[in-house]
């Protein structure tokens, strides 16, 4: 079971950045990012479940971010568009093998984890 994260990098206020995640040998039922900024907690940035099609977004990304999957490729995309300082973090893929619905994102809830990936957003 491995989760791979890449397209973090480093962009200014108000630019875009995409992150990828590919999920080896397994479609999971229902799979999120997650991020971690220094001397917080992990927080849910956005969840989506496979078939449904339902997504749960943070209130703090709401609008900007859009999460994607591809089923068949095993793959989860988050666009994020109209960084913020505030949205730097190490972003991380999750998955589970329940069906959750709708797609809360509590930590406790993922069982795999990608290694992050870093996001840096200078004002």
């Amino acid at each position: 079971v491995q989760l791979v994260e890449s397209g973090g990098g480093s962009v200014q206020a108000g630019g875009s950045l995409r992150l990828s995640c590919v999920a080896s040998a397994y479609t999971y039922w229902t799979m999120g990012w997650f991020r971690q900024a220094p001397g917080k907690e992990r927080e849910g940035v956005a969840a989506t479940n496979r078939g449904s099609g339902q997504t749960t977004y943070s209130d703090s990304v709401k609008g900007r971010f859009t999460i994607s999957r591809d089923n068949a490729k095993n793959t989860l995309d988050l666009q994020m568009n109209s960084l913020k300082p505030e949205d730097a973090a190490v972003y991380y893929c999750a998955a589970t093998d329940w069906y959750l619905s709708p797609p809360k994102m509590v930590v406790s809830d993922f069982k795999y984890w990608g290694q992050g990936t870093q996001v840096t957003v200078s004002s």
